[in-house]
């Protein structure tokens, strides 16, 4: 499961807990979503640390790869024939590993 999706579904249950856990209490609704969401933003930035740890490494290596992408197309386009021709070599790398080019892998595939 991706990091981000773990990470959104944790954030998801501690604020469903924290409002679970609020709900006896004789408040308005939104008096209590409201101190769910604070609360719960409390916890998760303790409780969901290896979480948010790896969701911001995925996000950080995928804007890497995106710029890298970005750069190598520039230098074709500005007619730079050993940068496309590295891209090119780097593209069929990637079409012929087990992973498509979008997905991660996992710290034994790399």
């Amino acid at each position: 499961m991706s990091p981000a999706v773990k990470y959104t579904l944790g954030r998801l249950g501690l604020f469903v807990v924290v409002f679970a856990a609020l709900f006896p209490l004789p408040l308005n609704i939104l008096v209590k979503a409201m101190i769910a969401f604070v609360a719960s933003a409390g916890f998760a930035f303790f409780l969901l640390r290896k979480w948010r740890d790896q969701m911001a490494e995925q996000l950080g290596s995928a804007a890497q790869r995106r710029a890298a992408e970005k750069a190598r197309l520039r230098s074709a386009l500005a007619g730079d024939d050993v940068a496309a021709a590295a891209g090119d070599r780097v593209a069929a790398a990637d079409a012929q590993s087990d992973t498509a080019p979008g997905e991660n892998k996992t710290e034994a595939d790399k």
